[in-house]
């Protein structure tokens, strides 16, 4: 157990404006790679053109950011078109200011909720006869009315391409993703004294989002989980009016998104002294994730010069090996890991059914092993892990202690 609770003055502050421009300065310098490496997929998938609807995506490329939900009232607006020479991101009155600040380098073109109107104009505007398109991501009714709208224009459907290249970070990403992680680790030490029994899971994650909203991010990574007892069973659970109960686990899953990049984090505290089973599945948890970093670590410390990473499908068999082992493999059902970046959720993947392809570098990804008993309790332990095989590194960039740790006394 840990001798004593962690405090928020243990962990890194928030970055400073200077810190956020010369991230704000790199990500101009990169977007122009950025949308190199993208051009240069054109020539064999025989297209002249990439248009993209995901809001990730326009902000890697393009530098506009819709906030958190907005995409839900945008209509076109953050959609992109990637031509062989320049970049159109679409915007109605609302945006074009926005545009124009965030996006200097684009071209804005105008749209409301009314792209198949303006679809053959922004096929003009770009000279674009064949278009890869985000098909996952479209659906198949707005296919037919694009195709509809400019019948000389081939829409050829793609998938993973912007994907795979934000897998791989950049120095300035990986450091926004620890900052966030740092924001999310003084939050929840700031909030280790307020647990106590008979203090409700929802009245604790409200008071854990003031907390990171207040503690340098700029919005929360997704909501925050905070789950007791039984219900921590519950891999994605709301909180609600519950109380905690002396005795019972409690599970707090959330993150932080600072300058655009998010963190995500699992901690199981216990409420008073913990029994003996419940500190048994939480060792046996700890060491899954641990045998998973031990193992990545061994494995960048051994790579030769042009040699590969593990891929997610053998990372996953490590931590579920650990607690298949010791009885309770039907009880860890979801993946070991993801990335993250702009989204919560993105490649690579950790889990059964990850691609059996090599892990890129530098990455940064989750590793979150867990053992979920119903009507009993849930353990899950998350960091996040930056992987840099060219420097032989493997951090942590989550510093909350995952030790046992006992509140609410």
């Amino acid at each position: 157990m840990t001798a004593r609770l962690p405090i928020p003055a243990d962990f890194a502050e928030a970055p400073s404006t200077a810190t956020r421009s010369a991230w704000e300065a790199a990500d101009q310098e990169a977007r122009r790679d950025r949308c190199g490496r993208l051009r240069t997929r054109f020539g064999s998938a025989g297209v002249d053109a990439y248009f993209g609807v995901r809001p990730e995506h326009m902000r890697y490329l393009t530098g506009f950011a819709l906030a958190a939900g907005e995409e839900k009232v945008a209509g076109n607006s953050g959609q992109f078109l990637v031509g062989g020479e320049e970049v159109l991101v679409l915007a109605d009155s609302r945006y074009t200011i926005q545009v124009h600040r965030e996006a200097p380098e684009a071209i804005v073109f105008e749209a409301y909720n009314d792209l198949p109107a303006r679809w053959p104009d922004l096929m003009a505007a770009a000279g674009a006869r064949r278009v890869a398109v985000e098909a996952e991501f479209v659906s198949h009714v707005l296919w037919e009315r694009l195709t509809a709208a400019a019948p000389d224009v081939e829409l050829v459907a793609v998938e993973g391409w912007l994907e795979e290249d934000r897998a791989t970070k950049e120095p300035a990403e990986i450091e926004r993703i620890a900052a966030a992680c740092a924001v999310a680790d003084r939050a929840l030490a700031a909030l280790l004294p307020e647990i106590q029994p008979g203090v409700t899971e929802a009245a604790l994650a409200m008071r854990l989002e003031w907390l990171i909203r207040t503690g340098g991010a700029e919005a929360l990574a997704f909501d925050v989980a905070c789950l007791a007892g039984p219900e921590a069973a519950l891999p994605h659970g709301a909180p609600g009016d519950r109380p905690v109960l002396a005795g019972a686990v409690l599970l707090f899953d959330f993150g932080a998104q600072v300058a655009g990049y998010r963190s995500d984090m699992t901690r199981t505290l216990f409420v008073g002294e913990p029994s003996d089973r419940d500190l048994e599945i939480y060792q046996l948890v700890a060491r899954a994730q641990g045998a998973v970093i031990s193992h990545l670590e061994a494995a960048v410390a051994t790579l030769e010069p042009g040699g590969l990473l593990p891929d997610g499908r053998a990372l996953d068999r490590v931590a579920r090996d650990v607690i298949t082992t010791a009885g309770y493999g039907d009880q860890f059902g979801h993946g070991t890991g993801h990335g993250i970046g702009l989204a919560t959720h993105e490649a690579p993947s950790l889990g059964r059914l990850a691609a059996e392809t090599p892990l890129p570098s530098p990455t940064v990804f989750s590793v979150e092993p867990g053992i979920y008993l119903e009507g009993e309790l849930g353990v899950r332990i998350e960091d996040l892990v930056a992987v840099d095989a060219g420097a032989r590194r493997v951090d942590r960039l989550t510093h909350f202690p995952h030790d046992v740790i006992v509140v609410g006394g």
